[in-house]
C-alpha cells in the first residue's frame, strides 16, 4: 500500500495536467474557429490579422492532434482506458473524420515497425523525399470518410450558417492542411527521414535541437522524438524534461 500510492498521486497528476491542457486548446480553437469563420469580416483594414490567425489556428489543430497521440499512447488519461479513448476518438473524429482503432492501430505499428516497410508513417520507396514522402501519409489517413466529413462540415457552414466561402477556405480549410503537413515534418519527416546521419538505436528516430519555446511552437514538442519512441508513455507536455542535452 505504501508503494502504491506515489503511483496513484502520479497518475492522478498527469491525469489532471492533461484534461486542463487539452481544454485550454480545444476551447482556444473553438474560440477562434468560430470567431474567424462566422465573425471575422476580410478588409484591408484588418488583413494582416488574416495569416496570424491562421498560424493560430493551425498550430492549435497541431495541438489536439498531438493530445489525441497521447491518447493512443493511453497517457492522456492514463488510468481511466475508456475515456482516454473516447477523448481521442472525438478529437480524431472532428480533426479531419478519422476512425479512432485505425489511427490508434497504425500508430502502433508505426513504433513496432519503425522505419521499415511495415512501418505505415515510413516510405521505403523514398525514404528522404519530403513531398513524395506527405502524399504517401496524406493518402495512407485522409480517405473517403475524411472526405465526406470534409464537405459535410462545408456544406453545414455555408447553408445553414451563411458562413463566408472564403472565411471557410482561409480560417478552416488552409490551417487544417498546413497543420497535416506541420504534422508531418516536424512529427514523421525530421525525425525519421534518411540523411547524412545515423540512427543511434533500432527505433530508427532522431530529435531535434530545439529549445523550449521553439519545440513548442513547431509541434508541441513532438520533435524530441526519440525520447518519444524510448518513452511512449510519457506525455508530450513532459517530453523536455527527458531531452537527452545536446553534444
Amino acid at each position: 500500500m505504501s508503494m502504491a500510492q506515489p503511483v496513484d498521486s502520479k497518475i492522478k497528476w498527469q491525469k489532471s495536467i492533461g484534461l486542463s491542457l487539452l481544454a485550454a486548446l480545444w476551447a482556444s480553437w473553438i474560440a477562434l474557429h468560430i470567431y474567424a469563420v462566422f465573425f471575422f469580416e476580410i478588409s484591408l483594414s484588418n488583413i494582416l490579422f488574416i495569416p496570424i490567425i491562421m498560424a493560430v489556428l493551425c498550430w492549435l489543430s497541431v495541438g489536439l492532434f498531438i493530445a489525441a497521440h497521447d491518447a493512443m499512447h493511453g497517457s492522456l488519461i492514463p488510468g481511466y482506458p475508456k475515456l482516454n479513448d473516447a477523448i481521442g476518438a472525438v478529437i480524431l473524429a472532428l480533426y479531419a473524420g478519422f476512425g479512432w482503432r485505425k489511427m490508434r492501430d497504425a500508430h502502433w505499428d508505426h513504433h513496432k515497425y519503425s522505419g521499415s516497410d511495415k512501418d505505415p508513417d515510413f516510405n521505403a520507396a523514398n525514404p528522404s523525399g519530403f513531398w513524395p514522402w506527405y502524399a504517401k501519409f496524406f493518402s495512407t489517413y485522409f480517405g473517403l470518410w475524411s472526405v465526406l466529413y470534409v464537405l459535410a462540415v462545408v456544406a453545414i457552414y455555408m447553408l445553414l450558417f451563411d458562413a463566408p466561402y472564403v472565411n471557410i477556405v482561409l480560417f478552416y480549410g488552409i490551417p487544417a492542411i498546413a497543420s497535416s503537413v506541420q504534422l508531418f515534418g516536424f512529427g514523421t519527416y525530421l525525425p525519421h527521414h534518411h540523411g547524412t546521419d545515423k540512427f543511434t538505436d533500432h527505433h530508427n528516430a532522431r530529435s531535434n535541437d530545439y529549445g523550449y519555446l521553439a519545440s513548442l511552437l513547431s509541434c508541441f514538442h513532438f520533435g524530441y522524438h526519440h525520447e518519444h519512441h524510448v518513452r511512449p508513455h510519457v506525455p508530450w507536455w513532459a517530453l523536455p524534461r527527458y531531452r537527452a542535452p545536446s553534444k
